[in-house]
């Protein structure tokens, strides 16, 4: 098998990369990371709170992808170099800091801390996709970094059928939003917030991410959890999306390099 794949034109370095990228991307959702956390199955749906609570925290994704889209836009592409290594332990106890405020004043607070630990796993999505030689001067680049939270791999039914893969699905669903809001915001900036393109981009990526968000605050209502746990989840929550990141950022550099058709074939062929 793995001279086949050689064959399809990466290296074996190449192939080991995308190996583990896969496992990531594939096999490696928030809720069974949760569920090692608290000891129980993490079985969260929006649809099973309160009218009020559902509404309340849907409001809370869009602001947090709201506040991130902005500050994609406006400051990832400031200070350091391509190919810098990533700060990941700094963001990581940031974003602790910020889980264990909620965590110590309960799930309501969820509006005020969502969108504080959203930016902080945009920006060290930022430096992992900046490490991979990424250009963040770019806007398609910025929002690539959005785009891993659309990433979580779920359930590994979700999309898995013989013309796609569920990561290059869920790429290829986000392309056309991508460029539409990449053009949008080139020529007009983010002085319209309501604007088509940057409202169903940031409706396709909180349809998955509103997934992620909910396990979250259902491992968060534990009741022994409080400030401590709080803590705890916010570190599994952006260690996770750093391991996506890292996944997809790879892929995307070995698209560069091989090649985007190779680098698809690949992946299909591995197990």
């Amino acid at each position: 098998m793995t001279n086949d794949l050689i064959r399809v034109g990466l290296s074996e370095e190449a192939l080991s990369e995308l190996r583990e990228a896969k496992r990531v991307l594939e096999h490696h959702g928030i809720a069974d990371r949760l569920t090692e956390l608290v000891g129980a199955p993490i079985t969260a749906s929006l649809k099973m709170l309160p009218d009020a609570a559902e509404g309340m925290i849907h409001s809370a994704i869009e602001k947090s992808l709201r506040v991130a889209l902005d500050a994609a836009v406006k400051t990832l592409g400031e200070g350091a170099e391509k190919g810098r290594k990533p700060k990941l332990l700094t963001h990581k106890l940031l974003a602790g800091l910020s889980g264990a405020a909620g965590g110590a004043l309960g799930g309501a607070t969820i509006a005020a801390e969502l969108p504080v630990s959203t930016v902080l796993i945009l920006r060290s999505v930022a430096d992992i996709a900046r490490s991979e030689g990424e250009d963040l001067a770019e806007i398609e680049t910025r929002l690539a970094c959005l785009e891993v939270f659309a990433l979580d791999p779920g359930k590994p039914s979700d999309v898995n059928d013989d013309t796609e893969i569920g990561y290059f699905a869920v790429r290829a669903a986000m392309a056309k939003q991508i460029k539409d809001a990449s053009q949008y915001i080139v020529k007009n900036g983010l002085a319209d917030s309501a604007a088509p393109p940057l409202v169903r981009l940031i409706a396709q990526i909180g349809k998955r991410f509103g997934i992620v968000v909910s396990e979250k605050i259902a491992a968060q209502a534990i009741p022994v959890i409080g400030a401590v746990g709080g803590a705890l989840i916010n570190s599994y929550f952006i260690d996770h999306y750093q391991d996506l990141a890292r996944a997809h950022f790879t892929i995307r550099r070995l698209e560069r390099t091989h090649g985007e058709a190779p680098v698809r074939e690949a992946y299909r062929r591995l197990g």
